[in-house]
């Protein structure tokens, strides 16, 4: 027992040992892991162990590639047998659809580096002869696939981390965890650890164990089975190991396993495990098996590989695993808990992340961010609204459910929905809006007036692509509203206030009450942390607004340099507060029929906040605009949304006011060429790369990233972030599509794209070279195994002179 450590992590499955050994590797040897039995004996021993690289995610897919990487290298540093079977992969395609997903991956593959072929249904067959060509188009084949020993590659790990010095505590049960004196105390039932940090990598037991440290996870256990057959002589004799082999559209996999083989399916309707606790001393244990729940996919098995529903079953494996609502991990600090970490929840995929997932861990806790941008993972996706248990079953379920299902571009899931509503919800359904989902809250993604209110979606365009054109035109030519509530607000005030964000913005605050800014929030290394509108409404309060993905993420990053005298206040008024944007050249005709206040250019400038009486409502309007057309947004409070928005169409009915959903606004921001973060700002790229200098103030006083800056500035960036106008037909890049100049490799890749209904073309942003950024620069962007021409050109698209912004 020991009684200090700079780390202790909790579990011994692949995602804590792999964060141990990675913080070895980074130099940080005083760290511990405490398992309540031995390692893997959670999770990680009955996994299959497959490592696949299949990922419709450029981080992801890099992340993935981490892994594969380290398990070909492991045994050689450690000394010890992973038993790693790189024997590649092989996944049939038989719908159209399913082709163009291979494309569209085989397309992030190059970016990333992952070697990657689509093949023949003959060559799929001379690869998996066992399966039969029946509706086989072609495949997906991944030759540095494989498969691995889950407890073999663990064991690795942790003698690596040992052989750096860190402390395996097994048998060792956590019983509390408390934030004290500056740091963690762990109490387990051999004593109490002090530590500065502590990283919660429980798998199925993480909620538990978060709870210990007064946080709830959104973590529930689901069962999954695999079943093992009895060897079969066409297996023995093969001088070659066979490939993983999945059929997708029949929702399961198959590998080899010595002379027979494993096969797991993914079924509909998976059934929960221990909601409500996982019993007292479940290691090293299964569930009994229950093949009638599986009986559909098996017999779908039997069909693709007849040799399967021949050979005898020796062993069925029924091992719970936790998943989240999304089916990704959770990764990073976890809010309002400072020096308190997370990695769980891998949802049955921990073998093939834990590699890749431990080290971005690590990076987070010893250098305060990944080298990688690894949002897509960060458990401050995630607000209160998952906490509830039933919420996560439903979400979690479907993503089990889908786990072979195509994922188009746009696609949105229905599981747990609907959750957060404004009072427009049913008002804006029974008009035709088709509904999304951002951070829980419902928002209209576009308006049906003629057909299904649905989507029906496919890698080209979607049967919402006639209807958002009208959206836009209307716009543009006219006004529409948005219901935007789903947007994060905050207010931060006191006399702490402006130091605060004064350390975090890159941009000047506003000293003139009424007056905006548009700032980043960057990472120590430059990247964009975050994106946020400050308006300064009285000397030392402000009003903050940023995407609704993003508002448990930005909270978090706020509180967590906020001052600990309590000076500034931090206060979430999200759900206290609607937005209604309007937008449109006739925005201020209608605003001026129903408010006796002045928004003339003189009277209420661009960039500038308000508050203004609108009818009955007193908004907080800002005039700022995400389209490029004159525009406000119209704060207010959400009790009174439903007078508001009435009042609005009352009075709109006569100059042609239009709802509009946030699928127009993305195409027309793209032809205004305004970023969009998670997709063209993120933690990956600075603000001067990303075009923004002129929201950067280098010589403002410090500010969080301010060094970094500072040294890019001076050497120069080495990327810009471009506007390429694309020869698309009818299907556009949507991310992360590569893009070429000469040669094989991609010199860059798409960070977000769509159509622009009013200048009439496809259009993509992408981080390029700046030897490849010179306007009038040809390259070529790989569109579903298509070159499509693209050419570099000026920004914006639309309106360079802003002049409808400012009219």
């Amino acid at each position: 027992m020991i009684a200090e450590a700079r780390v202790v992590i909790v579990g011994g499955g692949i995602g804590g040992v792999s964060t141990l050994y990675h913080l070895t590797r980074l130099g940080w040897c005083d760290v511990a892991l405490v398992e309540a039995n031995e390692l893997t004996s959670g999770s990680t021993w009955h996994a299959a162990g497959l490592c696949t690289q299949f990922m419709q995610s450029y981080n992801l897919m890099q992340l993935l590639r981490t892994s594969v990487e380290l398990y070909g290298a492991l045994e050689q540093e450690t000394g010890l047998p992973v038993d790693f079977h790189q024997c590649g992969s092989i996944r049939i395609g038989t719908t159209r659809d399913r082709l163009h997903q291979f494309e569209h991956v085989r397309g992030i593959a190059e970016n990333v580096g992952v070697p990657f072929e689509i093949v023949s249904r003959e060559r799929a067959l001379e690869l998996f002869p066992l399966a039969r060509p029946d509706g086989i188009l072609a495949a997906a084949y991944l030759p540095t696939d494989g498969h691995i020993d889950p407890t073999s590659l663990t064991k690795a790990l942790a003698k690596g981390a040992v052989d750096r010095g860190a402390t395996v505590l097994r048998h060792t049960r956590v019983t509390q965890v408390v934030r004290e004196r500056g740091g963690w105390t762990v109490s387990t039932s051999a004593g109490e650890i002090r530590a500065e940090h502590v990283v919660i990598a429980a798998g199925q037991w993480s909620r538990e164990v978060g709870r210990l440290a007064g946080v709830e996870l959104p973590i529930v256990p689901l069962q999954h089975h695999y079943l093992v057959t009895d060897p079969m002589p066409e297996v023995e004799s093969r001088a070659v190991e066979l490939p993983v082999f999945r059929d997708p559209d029949n929702s399961f996999y198959a590998r080899q396993e010595g002379g027979g083989l494993i096969v797991g399916p993914f079924e509909r309707n998976p059934l929960t495990w221990a909601l409500d606790g996982i019993p007292e001393g479940f290691h090293g244990q299964l569930l009994p098996p229950n093949l009638e729940q599986v009986e559909g996919c098996l017999a779908a098995a039997a069909e693709r590989i007849p040799r399967f529903g021949e050979v005898g079953i020796k062993t069925a494996i029924n091992g719970p695993d936790g998943y989240t609502p999304d089916g990704r991990c959770l990764m990073g600090p976890v809010p309002g808990q400072l020096g308190l970490h997370v990695l769980a929840g891998f949802s049955i995929f921990g073998i093939v992340f834990g590699g890749g997932a431990g080290k971005y861990a690590a990076e987070w806790i010893v250098d305060g961010q990944p080298s990688a941008n690894m949002w897509e993972l960060d458990v401050r996706r995630f607000g209160d609204y998952a906490r509830s248990t039933s919420y996560v079953v439903e979400r979690a379920s479907e993503v089990f459910e889908d786990e072979y299902k195509i994922h188009f571009p746009e696609e949105e899931r229905p599981a747990g929905r609907p959750l957060k509503t404004d009072p427009l919800y049913d008002r804006l359904v029974a008009k035709g809006a088709v509904m999304g989902v951002r951070s829980g809250w419902e928002r209209p993604l576009w308006f049906a007036t003629s057909g299904p209110a649905r989507d029906e979606y496919s890698f080209g365009r979607g049967n919402w692509f006639d209807a958002v054109g009208e959206e836009c035109r209307a716009v543009r030519g006219g006004i529409g509203v948005l219901d935007q509530t789903s947007f994060a607000k905050f207010v931060v005030s006191g006399e702490g206030a402006e130091a605060l964000l004064d350390r975090l913005c890159a941009n000047r605050l506003p000293t003139e009450v009424g007056r905006m800014a548009l700032t980043q929030m960057c990472t120590p290394r430059g990247g964009v942390e975050t994106d946020v509108t400050v308006a300064l409404l009285e000397h030392g309060r402000y009003y903050l607004v940023s995407a609704a993905a993003t508002e448990t993420h930005d909270l978090a990053w706020i509180g967590r340099h906020a001052p600990r005298d309590g000076s500034a206040r931090i206060d979430n008024v999200t759900p206290r507060y609607g937005v209604l944007t309007l937008a449109g050249p006739k925005s201020r005709e209608l605003l001026e029929s129903v408010s006796r206040d002045d928004f003339s250019n003189q009277g209420f400038p661009f960039f500038r906040a308000r508050h203004v009486e609108v009818g009955r409502a007193r908004v907080l309007a800002m005039r700022v605009s995400y389209v490029g057309e004159l525009g406000w947004e119209l704060h207010h409070p959400i009790e009174e949304q439903r007078a508001l928005y009435d009042l609005l169409f009352e009075a709109g009915e006569g100059i042609g006011l239009v709802d509009f959903g946030y699928r127009a606004l993305e195409s027309m921001r793209l032809e205004k060429c305004y970023r969009l973060w998670g997709a063209d700002l993120s933690a990956d790229w600075s603000p001067l790369q990303a075009g923004l200098e002129r929201f950067v103030a280098l010589d403002k006083g410090d500010f969080i990233g301010r060094d970094a800056l500072v040294q890019e500035r001076e050497q120069g960036p080495t990327h810009t972030l471009s506007c390429l106008v694309v020869d698309a037909d009818d299907v556009d890049a949507h991310g992360p599509e590569p893009v070429y100049a000469e040669g094989k490799r991609p010199v860059a890749y798409v960070s977000s794209g769509g159509y622009g209904h009013t200048i009439g073309r496809s259009i993509a942003l992408a981080y390029l070279p700046v030897e490849h950024a010179a306007v009038g620069t040809e390259l070529t962007i790989g569109i579903l195994g298509d070159r499509r021409r693209a050419v570099v050109s000026e920004q914006p698209l639309l309106d360079p002179a802003g002049e409808r912004l400012l009219s």
